[in-house]
């Protein structure tokens, strides 16, 4: 049944995943208004990264595997972060949209661990995708990294086997899809409102900068 239920889940969206949101003409445009519902509230589920009461908010729906996201990551979000998140205008929600089976098991490792490490986690899996995704054996790298990050195999091996918390990240993942329109990542959204232009350092600046209303 797991099989099945993983396999249902990922026919539904992947035809889209892993791609660059389209490139807009004029970054600084606003982004479009997001679907009715509350979809993008912020639960006790969500890792947050920078004030947990700051006035923007940007829900990023992300992949482990995906390269853009982790172009994201290592380039575009270190320069975000010292201007609009270490400062307290905004803060980030990672969301994981799983495209496989290692990015499954990527984001539940990510998520298994104490709250406050998460961040710490996704970042070492960004750093060295290409070096843990195009391993022989992708788990057994991923186990490497997480040890690094202080997880032990035997807690490794059980973030891995946690039934209820793959279920929650495939109905996440399946909700983002029919709910948001999500099917392609990162797909980002800034104070409820989809972000359609160039998931850049300068672009995104400029959408932070007219969702804080400086």
């Amino acid at each position: 049944m797991r099989e099945m239920w993983f396999a249902a889940v990922m026919l539904l969206a992947l035809s889209g995943a892993g791609t660059a949101p389209a490139l807009a003409q004029a970054p600084a445009t606003p982004p479009t208004t997001a679907p009715p519902g509350k979809p993008l509230d912020i639960t006790a589920d969500d890792r947050i990264l920078g004030k947990t009461d700051a006035p923007v908010t940007i829900v990023e729906y992300g992949s482990f595997t995906c390269p853009h996201c982790a172009h994201f990551a290592t380039d575009v979000l270190p320069e975000l972060k010292k201007k609009w998140i270490d400062t307290d205008k905004v803060r980030l929600v990672f969301r994981a949209f799983p495209r496989d089976e290692p990015d499954l098991r990527a984001a539940m490792v990510a998520l298994c661990a104490p709250p406050d490490k998460f961040y710490g986690f996704a970042d070492s899996f960004f750093a060295a995708q290409q070096q843990w995704v195009l391993a022989t054996d992708w788990k057994a790298a991923l186990a490497r990294l997480a040890l690094v990050d202080g997880m032990s195999k035997a807690k490794f091996d059980a973030c891995l086997a946690d039934k209820p918390a793959e279920d929650k990240l495939l109905a996440n993942r399946l909700a983002a899809t029919q709910q948001l329109g999500v099917n392609s990542t990162p797909t980002f959204f800034i104070n409820g409102a989809k972000y359609d232009g160039d998931p850049t350092a300068e672009a995104l600046d400029a959408a932070l900068a007219h969702a804080a209303g400086s």
